[in-house]
């Protein structure tokens, strides 16, 4: 029991002694308030945003138009191959049936 005793004391003791440290240390600083942003500075930044959007719609413009170039012309190399390749067999088909006639 006389130990328990002691073991409270010290802790009422103990907590005391941090109460009392925290009441007397210096109060947290309070921070200073952010200035005002004037409307001046507002439309400034406001119209550097909207350039910024807008150069990026330029840019999305032309990576579209890129991309469907890119899609015509391997449309035209693929029409292209196609008609190389009939003209190669009406080329072959024609000189199998000249030796075919010379023979």
């Amino acid at each position: 029991m006389q130990n328990y005793l002691t073991v409270r004391a010290k802790l009422a003791i103990s907590c005391f002694i941090l109460a009392l440290g925290g009441c007397a240390s210096e109060p947290a600083p309070v921070p200073a308030p952010e200035p005002l942003i004037s409307g001046e500075e507002m439309l400034r930044e406001s119209q550097g945003i909207a350039n910024l959007g807008d150069r990026w719609k330029k840019g999305k413009q032309l990576v579209d138009r890129g991309n469907a170039m890119i899609a015509e012309g391997q449309n035209k190399i693929n029409e292209g191959r196609r008609i190389v390749e009939e003209g190669e067999r009406i080329m072959r088909e024609s000189e199998e049936n000249y030796k075919s006639i010379k023979k």
